[in-house]
C-alpha cells in the first residue's frame, strides 16, 4: 500500500507485517531535506522536564516539531525518524501512550522510524532523543 502526503510518498508492501506506529519505506519525490538535529526533553531554559518517559517524549517530540516547523515543514512531512531510547523495555511497555502522543501532536503520518537502545544520553536525566529528517516541498 502506498500513500501519498506531501513531499514524501509512505511505502506498507503487503508481504511485511503490517505496521504499526511507523511505515516501512518512504520515498522522497523531490523538494529540500531538512536534517533535524536529536531533541531530548529539554524546555527553553535548558533543564529536562519529566521524570517519566511519556512526559520526556512529548516534549521531545514538541522541540523536533518546533524545529521542523521553523524549518517551514509540518509533521507529515518527515521522513524518517530515530528514537534513542535508555531503557527500550520502558518503550515498549509504554508503546500504546507514546502512540497516543504521536497522534495528537504529529497526526497519523508515520515516518520510517527506529529504536535504538542506548546507554546514556548527553543530558544524563533524558531518557529518550529524537532525531529526523524531512522533506519539504
Amino acid at each position: 500500500m502506498t500513500e501519498l502526503t506531501g513531499a514524501v510518498s509512505r511505502l506498507n508492501p503487503a508481504e511485511l507485517s503490517p505496521p504499526t506506529g511507523f511505515s516501512h519505506a518512504v520515498t522522497a519525490l523531490g523538494g529540500r531535506l531538512v536534517f533535524l538535529a536529536g531533541q531530548t526533553a529539554l524546555d527553553g531554559a535548558g533543564k529536562i522536564v519529566g521524570d517519566t518517559l511519556p512526559v520526556q517524549f512529548r516534549q521531545a517530540l514538541a522541540n523536533l516539531l518546533t524545529a521542523l516547523a521553523a524549518a517551514g515543514g509540518a509533521p507529515a512531512d518527515l521522513a524518517r525518524l530515530t528514537v534513542y531510547a535508555t531503557d527500550v523495555a520502558d518503550y515498549r511497555a509504554h508503546a500504546p501512550e507514546l502512540g497516543r502522543i504521536w497522534r495528537e501532536m504529529a497526526g497519523r503520518d508515520y515516518p520510517a522510524m527506529a529504536v535504538i537502545g542506548v546507554v546514556r544520553l548527553w543530558d544524563e536525566e533524558a531518557k529518550v532523543e529524537l532525531d529526523g529528517i524531512a522533506v519539504l516541498p
